[in-house]
């Protein structure tokens, strides 16, 4: 991840694909448990994922506190709970969880109402709340052929951690992102304190690959979609309910998204979702110009302990591949 710079210094994190040096990019295993019991879903999917990638290491959480609405709304408490105690078993060093919350939600609310300073206590994590961290907090960043005028400031909570987990809830976004996952999930770690960053991001055209741009500023070592329920239309806060009954895991966001997408496929979703290839949704478009992760449906590698899900991985990898 490398030291974080100097306040204010300008740091260029990525360059198109097209100005990088061609390289095969690996396979992506991501796990998939089809279940009923969200808690040992999550713990069947990370152990699907060993060796712990987070072992000895000071780890930062990103989970979805978009708002306190109900799942996927929000994150579930039982999956932040699951995720910290198997990051516990995993052999992590220290947990920080790291957040603020959208529009014009307050964010110590939303932590209140949904008893994250409880928890925190009872399971020995940390708590920052992303809109009280001072200027000094956050480090410039400038992508290079960017879509954002002057780039974003980015939390140093994140880039000063050894390893960076997120958990993402499977829905879409009836405000231009069109689905949000792991990809958009990163939204929530761009400063909106002391910059208009949301104004630009919100009244931009290119809403969508801005969003992909945010995430060459750091690379998650895990990333946890809770599929057990979602929104195939609406959202982020409220929409149209669905129960997939699904966990999904990994540590390539540009997988778990297509992944997440051919889900909502499966289960009907809106036509921004379901139109084209997935790989052609400018989130993940972009994402992979970026260098992100996988660039095809080919990379990605199911990883299962269940004929059932197997057979869910099956289906799903159909609808990844067709045109």
């Amino acid at each position: 991840m490398g030291p974080p710079g100097k306040p204010g210094r300008v740091e260029v994190v990525a360059q198109p694909a097209s100005s990088q040096r061609a390289v095969a990019k690996p396979v992506a295993k991501i796990a998939l448990v089809q279940t009923t019991d969200r808690t040992a879903g999550v713990q069947r999917a990370l152990a699907l994922l060993q060796p712990s990638p987070v072992r000895g290491k000071a780890v930062v959480i990103k989970p979805n506190f978009n708002s306190a609405d109900p799942t996927p709304g929000s994150t579930h408490d039982d999956t932040l709970r699951a995720l910290v105690h198997s990051l516990q078993d995993m052999g992590a060093a220290r947990l920080t969880l790291a957040e603020r919350s959208g529009g014009s939600q307050n964010t110590r609310r939303v932590m209140d109402a949904k008893d994250i300073p409880a928890l925190a206590r009872e399971l020995d994590f940390q708590v920052v709340d992303l809109d009280e961290v001072g200027q000094e907090g956050w480090e410039h960043i400038k992508l290079h052929d960017g879509h954002w005028k002057d780039g974003f400031h980015f939390p140093r909570t994140y880039l000063e951690s050894d390893a960076i987990v997120q958990t993402c809830c499977l829905k879409t976004h009836g405000y231009g992102g069109h689905f949000t996952m792991s990809l958009k999930n990163s939204v929530g770690m761009v400063d909106r304190v002391h910059h208009p960053y949301m104004r630009q991001l919100h009244n931009s055209m290119y809403q969508r690959e801005m969003i992909a741009e945010i995430n060459t500023a750091y690379t998650p070592d895990l990333v946890v979609l809770d599929g057990m329920q979602a929104f195939v239309t609406g959202g982020p806060f409220q929409g149209k309910l669905a129960k997939p009954g699904v966990i999904v895991a990994g540590s390539d966001r540009v997988a778990i998204d297509a992944v997440g997408v051919a889900i909502l496929r499966l289960l009907g979703t809106t036509r921004e979702v379901s139109e084209g290839p997935i790989f052609a949704q400018d989130q993940i478009a972009r994402a992979v110009e970026l260098d992100l992760g996988v660039g095809s449906p080919e990379q990605i590698e199911f990883v299962t302990g269940d004929e059932e899900s197997a057979a869910y991985a099956s289906t799903l990898t159909d609808i990844l591949r067709a045109g």
